[in-house]
């Protein structure tokens, strides 16, 4: 039977949430005062700004977004100035029509989710932002997956929104946020709205790096002496293989979990490591369950290509792939179809594959895993074709 009267290791553990914001962002201090300067017109001159956060997985981009924007708010109403934010995941909504709506949403919870046309709804919203005097920034997280699904056009759009402009008022600035170069991905019209400029780059966090997130969060996540110097230690060198404090912040957590369930008062090396194996489980296993049977074959194969080497070309994957169709006695894609499936991975952030730059003879594709150990992928994929069988 359930007993909530039992001792936890947790002070309060909402504050190992994705979605908790620390008062204090670690070592993205640079960053933090690059969005300063770039959104200061805002302020100063009713002038929208944009900008793109840019960096690998787990470095940051989305809580920095999210800090910055709620201290602008606040910063805006000891001005005067009315500021508003609001963020859509667009892995989550990656059509043009389901963003604008979420947008919409923002002011109005209970607008109808159909009915009304991209042009209605984005009427509708500019009548809100001109009655509340608003400005409005828009952070499109993941907004890669919604280029690569709908198209520019939005961006245009949104980025367009202030030429019919209210007494010199411009209402919306966006905020993109990617693993990918966007800029790439606009079209010339939609991209002359960006300066290369008001790019920012994430890099990865180091050990030392880590080691300061992970005992910020435990500070406030769990009780006095609950967590070792130790245990932070092999918490944040467990993530720095990839500079990732998203994994960091899931392995503390899940180590607060695991202590919890044996009723332990401090959490140990051991439930570390124990919770690093069920981390990788969970991060594999959200990405890699939508995949049909061919991606996994691909993914398979780039798992095996991949032992040992920090990347691989699309020609070692391309033959580890027949071989593992071959062993699943399934027949194999044509390299056009087989190019698809690679895309495909990189589309839904499961590998990076990018044209060969100096240093590569030839022209090729170098793919890359991004998050998980090739030996690691390999069992699980096997695991999933097993089962599948």
């Amino acid at each position: 039977m359930w007993d909530a009267t039992g001792k936890s290791v947790f002070k309060d553990q909402r504050t190992l949430s994705f979605d908790y914001v620390p008062e204090k962002l670690m070592h993205r201090d640079a960053q933090m005062k690059k969005l300063i300067m770039l959104f200061r017109p805002i302020l100063d001159s009713n002038l929208a700004q944009n900008a793109v956060l840019m960096g690998s997985v787990g470095t940051g981009k989305t809580a920095t977004s999210k800090r910055f924007c709620m201290d602008l708010k606040e910063y805006g109403e000891k001005r005067q100035k009315a500021i508003d934010w609001t963020l859509v995941n667009c892995r989550q909504r990656n059509s043009e029509s389901s963003v604008i709506l979420q947008v919409v949403n923002h002011f109005q919870p209970n607008f109808p989710d159909r009915g009304f046309s991209i042009a209605e709804m984005l009427r509708i919203l500019r009548k809100d932002l001109e009655k509340r005097k608003v400005h409005l920034v828009i952070v499109l997280d993941e907004a890669d997956v919604l280029l690569r699904k709908a198209g520019s056009d939005i961006i245009y759009k949104l980025t367009r929104f202030g030429e019919e402009k209210v007494d010199g008022r411009e209402f919306i600035s966006l905020i993109l946020i990617s693993q990918k170069n966007v800029m790439e991905m606009l079209d010339a019209a939609s991209a002359s709205t960006f300066k290369r400029t008001n790019t920012i780059e994430f890099g990865r966090y180091t050990y030392e790096e880590l080691k300061d997130i992970v005992a910020q969060r435990a500070g406030l996540a769990f009780h006095d002496g609950a967590i070792g110097e130790d245990a932070v230690d092999i918490v944040a060198e467990v993530a720095s293989e990839w500079g990732d404090a998203r994994f960091a912040i899931e392995v503390l957590e899940k180590a607060g979990m695991l202590a919890d369930e044996e009723g332990a008062e401090e959490l140990s090396v051991e439930h570390v490591r124990g919770a690093k194996a069920e981390a990788y489980s969970s991060v594999t296993e959200s990405k890699l369950s939508p995949l049909d049977k061919h991606q996994k074959l691909t993914l398979l194969a780039i798992a095996r290509s991949s032992k040992g080497k920090a990347f691989v070309t699309t020609r070692d994957v391309e033959a580890a792939y027949r071989v593992a169709c071959e062993e699943r006695g399934e027949k194999a894609r044509a390299h056009t179809a087989f190019w698809g499936l690679m895309k495909d991975l990189d589309t839904l952030g499961v590998v990076s594959a990018k044209k060969s730059g100096p240093g590569i003879s030839g022209k090729t594709t170098v793919i890359k895993l991004l998050d998980i150990p090739a030996k690691v992928l390999e069992q699980k994929i096997t695991q999933m074709l097993n089962d599948e069988e």
